[in-house]
């Protein structure tokens, strides 16, 4: 996805743009512990449901440790919650796609997933580059560090890469843990292919040992019978299915959005974010934004359990950011 950190300024513009007074600052909020905890809930659920669901969330490592800082201490109860952290631009795409990260922003994340890594907790990143020898340079230093790794050609995130012909660590062996994974594929926009039936064949005839999509196809989620059918490789060797899943943003075009939705209506949608439209920063620790995502048979988490996905990869998880600025 792309990068969802709002600057002060911008954050300020935003509300100036949309005719409204400035948001004042909420205070009595911890809003990295609020995400903490949100996670955390997310993962008691799910587990009780399905012992073995995977729980992913992507940036936002500050919240690893205690005092957000690279050199806090660890905090136990939200790594014991995960079973990886997900991290974008990692080595490609933190200022432009197919253009290196600075090392000072590189060093600083590796920290924090290194925290994660020494903890038990499996690393997966994707870098953003599509020129061959950058894409080679990404899954290496990856490959270094210990981490999982997708090379993606587009941060639309919509293709199957050409390249490499063959998958980075390709193998047959059975997946059942994210652990085990030694690769994985990030596809969560299939506007590409011309119906539900052409992107699960496509899928299947790939060897990757984790799959991270959209839990929907043209609004419409994913059967079991479906998810079943993306859970073998094409070489017969069995892998995760993990749906992509926003925690921090309201998203329009969702099952859940009302019409006459908006800023301010229901009281927990914040902000439109200029960044990506169609989404809205949300008061993340609400009850009635919470209650959208699990703990109903309607709710989002829930119809992933239904529909038999092996996990959830947790978007803007980072979503503090906005609201520590504000």
């Amino acid at each position: 996805m792309k990068m969802r950190t709002i600057t002060l300024v911008s954050a300020l513009a935003l509300f100036a743009n949309c005719g409204g007074d400035e948001e004042p600052s909420i205070s009595g909020v911890d809003f990295k512990q609020e995400m903490r905890d949100f996670v955390q809930g997310i993962s008691h659920y799910a587990k009780t449901k399905n012992g073995n669901f995977v729980i992913i969330p992507q940036n936002g490592q500050e919240i690893i440790t205690t005092n957000g800082e690279p050199d806090g201490t660890p905090d136990v109860n939200y790594l014991s919650a995960i079973d990886a952290t997900g991290r974008e631009d990692l080595f490609y795409g933190y200022d432009e796609d197919n253009v290196a990260t600075p090392a000072s922003e590189s060093d600083y994340l590796i920290d924090f997933l290194d925290i994660a890594k020494d903890n038990g907790v499996a690393v997966l990143t994707t870098d953003y580059c599509w020129d061959h020898s950058k894409m080679d340079d990404s899954y290496a230093q990856n490959k270094a560090k210990g981490y999982i790794s997708f090379a993606a050609p587009d941060r639309e995130l919509n293709t199957i890469p050409a390249y490499p012909a063959t998958i980075t660590n390709e193998n047959t062996n059975d997946i059942t843990d994210i652990s085990q994974a030694k690769n994985f594929l990030y596809l969560i926009n299939p506007d590409q292919f011309a119906n539900v039936d052409a992107f699960i064949s496509a899928v299947q005839a790939t060897n990757y040992d984790a799959l991270i999509i959209d839990a929907f196809f043209n609004e419409k989620i994913l059967s079991q019978v479906e998810v079943t059918q993306l859970k073998t490789k094409a070489n017969g060797g069995k892998r995760l299915v993990i749906a992509y899943m926003s925690i921090g943003e309201a998203e329009d075009y969702r099952y859940y959005w009302e019409s006459g939705w908006g800023t301010g209506n229901p009281s927990f949608i914040k902000a439109v974010n200029p960044d990506w439209a169609g989404n809205y920063k949300v008061a993340y620790w609400e009850p009635e934004w919470q209650a959208i995502i699990y703990g109903s048979s309607d709710a989002y988490l829930d119809k992933l359990l239904a529909s038999g996905f092996d996990g959830a990869y947790l978007d803007i998880i980072d979503a503090y950011e906005y609201f520590e600025e504000i």
